[in-house]
């Protein structure tokens, strides 16, 4: 990996705005491309750098809150500054869920593991990926900017607990709704066979 800037993780931080109004709008910041950072999320959510975690949550989500995707890859973008880093799935997971009613029905809500609490519903998608090895699916969460969250086992139990049964394109689908819409899991015969 080649090394960004020349102060690596200090001058990142350190050029990162401290201003808590709300998350920066990297989406609008274009800096030049200084490189690659040692810097990895693994699959369970944990922030690497130089192949250490990063123990201290409140600069995972300050790192967190200046991560931007581009196509597959990832970067941590500053005004001044964009470096590449590796994401082994997607950059976070959602740990926790609550359900509430709202103006649609019923929501669901969930905290990410850098503790922000998101409504599936319009602009926050729920998806469920096919694992072809095992037949199983992955539940994920849209969070922000091309940006997803993978929802922990105990709370897909707990997504399938809530599904139901409608009607999709002609086709009968099992799966969940939230904020007003109806994310499908799957078909429902496929899932009337495992029961």
């Amino acid at each position: 990996m080649a090394k960004a800037g020349q102060g690596g993780l200090e001058a990142l931080t350190a050029s990162l705005p401290r201003e808590n109004r709300g998350p920066p709008p990297v989406e609008r910041w274009n800096p030049p491309f200084c490189g690659d950072i040692d810097m990895r999320i693994a699959g369970d959510g944990t922030w690497f750098y130089q192949k250490t975690p990063i123990g201290r949550l409140a600069l995972v989500k300050l790192f967190a809150s200046v991560l931007k995707r581009e196509g597959d890859k990832y970067f941590l973008v500053t005004p001044v500054e964009k470096v590449g880093i590796v994401v082994d799935d997607v950059p976070f997971l959602a740990v926790e869920m609550k359900t509430s009613s709202g103006e649609g029905g019923r929501d669901l809500q969930f905290r990410t593991n850098v503790d922000d609490w998101i409504v599936a519903g319009p602009g926050h998608a729920l998806r469920f990926e096919l694992q072809p090895a095992n037949g199983g699916l992955k539940p994920y969460l849209h969070v922000r900017r091309e940006l997803w969250a993978k929802v922990t086992r105990a709370l897909f139990y707990d997504l399938v607990a809530l599904g139901e049964e409608r009607e999709v394109g002609g086709k009968a689908m099992f799966g969940v709704v939230s904020g007003g819409e109806f994310f499908a899991m799957a078909e429902a015969s496929a899932l009337r066979e495992f029961a």
